[in-house]
């Protein structure tokens, strides 16, 4: 069985969407309530058991604050879980750094000189979880690790997609499936263009090869933004690459305004440290 010992958190894009906000701070950073949403993501790579975690960023952020202890502030709050305020030594940390946005095949490519066999891909703005535990008691998603899971049993890349409404199909990519393998992913199509209501939502799992293929065959000076649009139509052509259905998990995006309100609401209310108190001042606020 295949160890999948990498994981690449892609936070390397400017956040245009979420300005004045992210002239000063990452969207990476921003808190899903209490915690922050990078927090979120290294978690998940860690229970998906990787010992290396490498972030692919920019020249204008800085994500080390995240990769050492917090320790000293346990003493303010004990009774807060502390795989919150710890950096698991278990896990080596990568930064590299993306001098040109040129996509997501691109930045991947920063770290693949130091990656051997398959690794897991997290979308630094995407949290998908199935988890709303107290911080007392936190409880990471274990979504990557399903990803994980599904190649150990195929052998074969996967991505995470997930059901959105017929209505929104035109905001993502959208995948057509032949069983558990994705036989086509269409770019932003119209609903009567949709192949499904099933979208890629920013996890994936890829394959060793997926190096050669980014800087040989597929590379970002042929191919530019749609680097891995072509890897992945690559896999669907020939080894195959599989659907790995999150769509029973909770899926927030902190890559626009409206999209991080909803999800700030969202998580309190299935959060049991908040749910209470949010919903009877929503009942009162919306009367």
């Amino acid at each position: 069985m295949t160890v999948v010992k990498d994981a690449v958190i892609v936070a390397a894009g400017l956040g245009s969407r979420m300005l004045p906000t992210t002239a000063y701070v990452p969207k990476e950073s921003l808190p899903l309530v209490d915690i922050p949403a990078f927090i979120h993501l290294i978690r998940e790579a860690i229970a998906a058991e990787v010992t290396n975690i490498h972030i692919i960023t920019s020249s204008k952020k800085d994500f080390s604050s995240f990769l050492t202890s917090k320790q000293e502030y346990h003493l303010l709050r004990p009774e807060i879980s502390k795989s919150l305020y710890e950096s698991d030594k278990s896990v080596k940390f990568f930064i590299h750094t993306q001098a040109e946005p040129l996509g997501l095949g691109h930045a991947i490519l920063q770290s693949l000189d130091d990656i051997n066999g398959p690794y897991l891909v997290l979308l630094g703005d995407n949290i998908i979880t199935n988890k709303f535990s107290s911080i007392n008691n936190f409880e990471p998603s274990d979504a990557s690790r399903k990803l994980v899971s599904t190649f150990q049993q195929t052998g074969l890349p996967c991505a995470a997609i997930y059901s959105v409404a017929d209505s929104e199909v035109s905001n993502y990519g959208v995948v057509e499936l032949i069983g558990e393998r994705i036989s086509q992913v269409i770019e932003k199509p119209t609903p009567d263009q949709a192949p499904s209501n099933k979208v890629l939502c920013g996890r994936y799992l890829f394959t060793e090869d997926s190096k050669a293929l980014l800087k040989e065959e597929y590379s970002v000076a042929k191919y530019g933004e749609f680097q891995t649009i072509e890897l992945q139509k690559h896999w669907m052509e020939n080894s195959g690459y599989i659907g790995v259905d999150l769509s029973d998990y909770q899926w927030y995006d902190s890559g626009n305004p409206i999209a991080w309100l909803k999800a700030q609401i969202d998580y309190g209310l299935r959060n049991q440290d908040y749910s209470a108190d949010l919903k009877a001042w929503l009942k009162d606020r919306l009367n």
